[in-house]
């Protein structure tokens, strides 16, 4: 790989990285400020594994029983497939614009921007859940220690909730301000807090259960790992779209790669490792839980609707006792403030190379000159998710709810599109070798047409006003329009974007050829 100097280049901006030149800028970034280690912890707190299971493992028995297991290695299947194309496509174009920055090499300037656009948007989505689920378990965990129902209710108060979630995104956009410095510190605390009560809660759970001492509690069975056991298609994709969502975002890895050591390989195999950790806390909980709770419908049984939302909240006295329990509610609101931080990580990182390669205002692609950050973008993130999260909370809790349901929709819709440019970007290697063949073809292919068939059974399902909060516009779902308006809203961006950098989108800036932005190895 060619040497790049790896100091901001001059008003701490890439103003033009035309593929005109032969040699190669750095867009400012820390370089080799992240390890292996540190990578796949990124990808884990981006997931936010405590707080995935908590509010999923209800909804996803309610769909298929004691299938649940099997489920999730269902969902896992698609995504490790697609992590496949992003490890192949980082080694040959390790840019921390991933997704945005290969489908433009692959397919060209619109179809590469309009994937940017939706790895953005569904960012933002995500940020403001997050935002609001911390804020919601902030107020728990304080009713908990105080013993006060009146302070738990005060995240009922819209002002007061509204007014806490922005601190918290406030907090979480100066830390990922600060560069990954800062970042990689505060997530190994975050991570391995919840990963560790999570371990707990799991021993726990299968000591009780097979102790006999609660009575719904059920023997495991190899039977709840067999997918073919779910009664109906229908109930399986159900299932399915909730798995997926379990698993987005492991990519953040490789949104640092040009700040990794070893930027070509060393992303890869964090995310693979990544998803690797969280397969495995996924099975092991939903086993655990399984056996404690069983599927009923009463009390703390994992169908029971009244506790579908927030499961750990209803299992964290039975399981692990009352001082014990509140480390559950403590690991919870710990994976939402994890994630909100490093959710800021690729929605910052791909805008600075949409900046750089002039798809975006030459404005985002500034670089703070002491903390080696995307700086500006980082700010715009965070003043998009607090405007988006306040507005919706006063406009309508039906919209923000509804705007989470078409979350789905943004995430297999840039996942299958980079999958499919992997292939695309390949295709000329494809014969060299079986591996080639198998882990540039086939598997990336297999997985975007995994993502694209919940995409198009996501859109038939959102058309029907029951599917989110049963709202509807002109008789059409509201979860339809809120997730294909996004979409359309970027077009529109889109084309204001081409008149004014017209160079990027006749594909001057940004070609095959482009050598990749990173430091070097």
């Amino acid at each position: 790989m060619v040497q790049v100097d790896p100091r901001p280049q001059t008003g701490d901006t890439v103003t033009s990285v035309g593929a005109t030149g032969g040699d190669t800028r750095s867009k400012g970034l820390s370089g080799n400020s992240v390890g292996l280690l540190g990578s796949a912890v990124i990808g884990v707190s981006t997931v936010a594994p405590v707080y995935c299971l908590t509010s999923t493992l209800g909804p996803t028995v309610g769909e298929v029983g004691l299938q649940m297991p099997a489920v999730f290695l269902a969902g896992f299947l698609p995504m490790l497939l697609v992590a496949f194309a992003y490890r192949e496509l980082n080694k040959a174009v390790p840019d921390c614009g991933t997704s945005f920055t290969w489908t433009v090499k692959a397919f060209g300037p619109r179809i590469g921007w309009m994937c940017g656009w939706g790895l953005v948007i569904a960012t933002i989505i995500v940020l403001s859940n997050l935002a609001g689920v911390a804020t919601s378990f902030f107020y728990l965990l304080l009713g908990e220690l105080t013993g006060s129902q009146a302070v738990a209710d005060l995240d009922g108060n819209k002002a007061a909730h509204v007014l806490t979630c922005l601190v918290l995104i406030a907090a979480a956009t100066a830390i990922s301000y600060r560069g990954m410095t800062a970042t990689k510190g505060v997530q190994y605390a975050l991570v391995g807090l919840q990963l560790a009560v999570l371990a707990v809660f799991v021993v726990m759970a299968v000591v009780k259960a097979r102790s006999g001492a609660f009575a719904g509690s059920i023997d495991f069975s190899w039977t709840w790992l067999d997918p073919f056991a779910v009664q109906s298609f229908s109930a399986f994709t159900a299932g399915l779209s909730l798995s997926i969502f379990m698993f987005w975002g492991w990519d953040a890895c490789l949104t640092v790669n040009e700040e990794t050591a070893g930027s070509a390989k060393t992303p890869g195999r964090a995310a693979l490792l990544a998803m690797l950790v969280l397969i495995g806390s996924y099975l092991l909980t939903a086993v655990a839980s399984q056996m404690f709770s069983g599927v009923g419908d009463k009390g703390p049984g994992l169908g029971n609707p009244d506790t579908a939302d927030n499961v750990f909240a209803a299992l964290a006295d039975p399981v692990m006792g009352t001082v014990l329990g509140v480390l559950l509610f403590v690991a919870v609101l710990a994976s939402a403030a994890a994630s909100l931080q490093t959710t800021f990580i690729p929605v910052a990182r791909t805008v600075l190379a949409m900046s750089a390669y002039e798809a975006l205002p030459a404005s985002f692609a500034k670089i703070h000159p002491r903390f080696r950050s995307p700086g500006r973008a980082t700010l715009a993130a965070g003043a998009a998710t607090g405007v988006f999260y306040a507005v919706m909370s006063f406009l309508s809790q039906n919209v923000l709810i509804d705007t989470i349901y078409a979350l789905g929709l943004m995430i297999c819709f840039y996942y299958a599109i980079t999958a499919f440019a992997c292939a695309w970007f390949f295709r000329r290697e494809l014969r060299n070798s079986a591996r080639d063949l198998l882990f540039k073809g086939v598997f990336p292919v297999l997985g975007g047409a995994l993502l694209t068939a919940v995409f198009g059974k996501t859109l038939i399902d959102m058309w029907n006003p029951a599917y989110g909060s049963g709202s509807s516009v002109l008789g059409v779902g509201s979860v339809f329009v809120i997730g294909v308006g996004l979409l359309l809203i970027g077009l529109v961006i889109m084309l204001v974007m081409q008149r004014r950098s017209p160079a990027f989108f006749r594909g001057e800036v940004l070609t095959r050829s482009t050598p990749a932005l990173v430091v070097a190895e």
